[in-house]
């Protein structure tokens, strides 16, 4: 592994109540159905059970029947227009910016990813969608006039694990099976699970934080102002490291524990770095014996 890849870090983040405050079907498609979100979500639970389908396709399949029966667009534009809807938390839309500015200083290079079951078409739409390195998430598939027409890729809470490898092994073409699957030696991968972040909202996200904090990242649960108690768990059985209110501004709590963290990293890699030169020095100089 070279020296500029062990000094990259990767960050990912759930969207929905991660970044937003709130399932970005909320803001505006659910009520162009004239539906309350909890009676969209519902139906859509419903649907799920009574066909013993995954959840995810079960919330898309509903999309798609619902703006139909209301005569409502559903081409690929109509629902990236829907992103331009979406209220983040405080602080995201500087974070970015804010925080690969500061790695910058400590000789680290930031990469910021999306793992979400939400709709990527509605992510691209909204002001964050260059912020990102790659953006993973449920999307449908479309005919040729552009229409939604079938899932082309369903994200649910397991699945989401994929994307760490790819993240980790530097196979991030979502179609690159045969690579992502061939082995390569932990030092070799691209970002080392060391190097990674990952910040989510609750328990959508266990798998990918537990999988993260167990290989020496670091896991984080973010929570609306006031609203601990739904996420408060998630640390007491060790599923993450740290519990942050959902403000990303650069004075605030969640702001100075990743820079803690992304120092720490810059740190560790040059630790790495160090022992390797010397296991390579002491191997070279044991040869020139023999």
């Amino acid at each position: 592994m070279s020296s500029d890849a062990k000094k990259t870090v990767a960050i990912m983040y759930d969207f929905d109540k991660t970044l937003c405050t709130k399932d970005m079907q909320e803001y505006t498609f659910i009520p162009n159905l004239g539906m309350t979100a909890e009676e969209f979500w519902q139906e859509a639970s419903a649907l799920a059970e009574q066909n013993k389908m995954d959840r995810i396709l079960g919330y898309m399949y509903l999309m798609i029947k619902k703006a139909k029966r209301e005569d409502k667009a559903i081409r690929r534009e109509d629902f990236v227009k829907l992103g331009k809807d979406i209220e983040f938390y405080p602080g995201v839309t500087n974070w970015f910016e804010h925080l690969n500015d500061f790695a910058k200083d400590q000789g680290v290079k930031i990469e910021h990813y999306i793992i979400s079951s939400g709709l990527k078409e509605i992510i691209e739409g909204s002001k964050l969608k260059n912020k990102f390195e790659e953006i993973y998430a449920s999307e449908f598939l479309y005919d040729v006039n552009n229409v939604a027409i079938w899932p082309r890729n369903a994200i649910n809470y397991t699945a989401k694990t994929q994307f760490l490898f790819r993240i980790n092994k530097g196979i991030l073409d979502i179609s690159e099976d045969d690579a992502l699957n061939n082995y390569i030696d932990n030092d070799e991968r691209r970002i080392p699970f060391r190097n990674m972040i990952y910040i989510g909202d609750g328990l959508t996200d266990v798998p990918c934080m537990k999988l993260v904090k167990l290989n020496g990242g670091y896991s984080i649960a973010v929570y609306k102002q006031g609203q601990q108690s739904k996420v408060k768990d998630l640390l007491i059985n060790k599923r993450v490291d740290f519990l942050m209110p959902a403000d990303y501004s650069s004075n605030k709590q969640l702001y100075k524990t990743v820079t803690k963290m992304i120092q720490k990293m810059a740190v560790a890699d040059d630790l790495y770095d160090e022992h390797f030169r010397q296991l390579k020095m002491a191997k070279d100089s044991q040869e020139d014996l023999l």
